[in-house]
């Protein structure tokens, strides 16, 4: 089991900026580098969806709500994973949760980070 250990969650108003942090403490660089990286959200009776996703080379996947507002990067040495937020809105509250992807059996995610988006 790969742990992922997120950070940045909060509450902001709507236009606010929030950067989510993820990292894999216990795995190796090399290892790291298998994974697919990702940020998924899910709000409560809804399916969990697809934020944003980059691979080890920094080729990038994005939700189209969120193209142009939000942008997902990586840092392999420090196993690091990072979602910047910006012109948040209600509807981004969600809970955010990183994910480490390397195949159908091979699939992780953190605890997940609340993100509330109101005035």
């Amino acid at each position: 089991q790969v742990l992922l250990v997120e950070s940045g969650g909060g509450a902001v108003q709507p236009g606010g900026s929030l950067r989510l942090s993820c990292a894999a403490p216990r795995l190796i660089t090399s290892t790291f580098s298998r994974y697919v990286m990702g940020w998924y959200r899910q709000v409560q009776g809804k399916q969990r969806e697809l934020v944003a996703d980059i691979t080890y080379r920094g080729r990038t996947n994005y939700l189209d709500s969120v193209k142009g507002r939000f942008t997902i990067s990586r840092d392999n040495s420090r196993k690091k994973v990072y979602l910047q937020m910006n012109g948040l809105t209600p509807d981004d509250t969600a809970i955010y949760y990183c994910s480490a992807f390397g195949g159908p059996d091979d699939h992780h995610w953190g605890q997940g980070t609340q993100v509330t988006v109101s005035s």
